[in-house]
């Protein structure tokens, strides 16, 4: 079982993952319409941390190149999600 901390610092590891290639992070801002100014000044706020996990679940590909880089399986991202505050509630749409 993956703690809130544990969870905190998979999801900070996977933020700075997509902030080392210009084009991931631009995908990601446009994705979830977070401004840079924002998300410098929230990059540990659990609402900004379930976004980079939900964002890397949305693409399979993405999602296993991050796990490989950060030599994690690749259920840590769903796990890590599930022990956010608010990363219990689950929607596709």
């Amino acid at each position: 079982m993956t703690t809130k901390p544990q969870a905190e610092i998979l999801a900070s590891r996977a933020l700075d993952w997509l902030c080392q290639d210009a084009a991931r992070l631009g995908a990601f801002m446009g994705a979830t319409g977070i401004a840079p100014a924002t998300l410098r000044h929230s990059a540990g706020e659990p609402e900004v941390l379930l976004a980079v996990l939900d964002f890397l679940m949305a693409d399979e590909a993405q999602l296993l190149a991050c796990c490989t880089d950060l030599d994690l399986p690749p259920e840590a991202p769903a796990a890590a999600r599930s022990a956010l505050p608010g990363g219990e509630q689950w929607h596709w749409t």
